[in-house]
């Protein structure tokens, strides 16, 4: 037999044992430390700490929206699948017909045209984009013009268009919003959906 560790207890300690040993948190807050554990263990990189960006309002406004049973509005089904406390209102309308003939009115992505449907029930909750920038921006762009602002907002679009500049435009201009953002073009479901879990799942916090 091959020899490796097998406890899934064991692994996960030691996982968040490397992390803590190779990760520099010290540009984040102390209470946000748990959450860039669970992001950097999603993907593998110690290094993207350096670019996490999490607002020290963060965890208090999206644990209160979560323990509110309000909607987390995420922007594809991989975000969903990735967040694993399935009690949880999670809502995504990337598949809904409305946002199919938003976008081709509009000539936009369906991604963006899906955010659209969150208005009526966005204010107060928690908004979760692990994937398009596209939604990133037509976030922003609802709030901009009157709509209600969420709790909080993880901004991690992944992607070499928009993804950087979607996610610069929440870290330099929040909206008086608390959020959790990746710079650069690194990002992604698991690590979106990593910023959840850590909340509803790690007893660390």
């Amino acid at each position: 037999m091959i020899s490796y560790l097998r406890d899934p207890k064991a692994i996960y300690a030691r996982s968040f044992e490397i992390i803590k040993g190779e990760a520099d948190f010290s540009k984040l807050p102390k209470e946000a430390h748990g959450i860039a554990t669970r992001v950097i263990h999603a993907c593998g990189m110690p290094e993207i700490a350096a670019d996490l960006r999490i607002s020290p309002d963060f965890l208090k406004a999206a644990n209160r929206a979560i323990q509110n049973g309000l909607p987390i509005f995420v922007d594809a089904e991989m975000v969903h699948h990735g967040i694993i406390d399935k009690s949880l209102n999670i809502v995504c309308t990337l598949n809904d017909p409305k946002a199919r003939a938003i976008a081709t009115q509009r000539a936009t992505t369906r991604s963006a045209a899906a955010v659209d449907l969150w208005v009526p029930k966005l204010k107060g909750s928690l908004v979760v984009i692990g994937n398009a920038p596209t939604a990133l921006f037509a976030l922003l762009e609802l709030i901009d013009n009157g709509a209600g602002k969420p709790a909080a907002i993880v901004g991690m679009p992944v992607g070499f268009v928009g993804a950087v500049e979607s996610k610069s435009e929440l870290f330099a201009d929040p909206r008086g919003i608390p959020y959790a953002t990746l710079l650069g073009r690194r990002g992604g479901s698991a690590m979106a959906a990593a910023v959840v879990n850590a909340m509803t799942r790690d007893e660390t916090l």
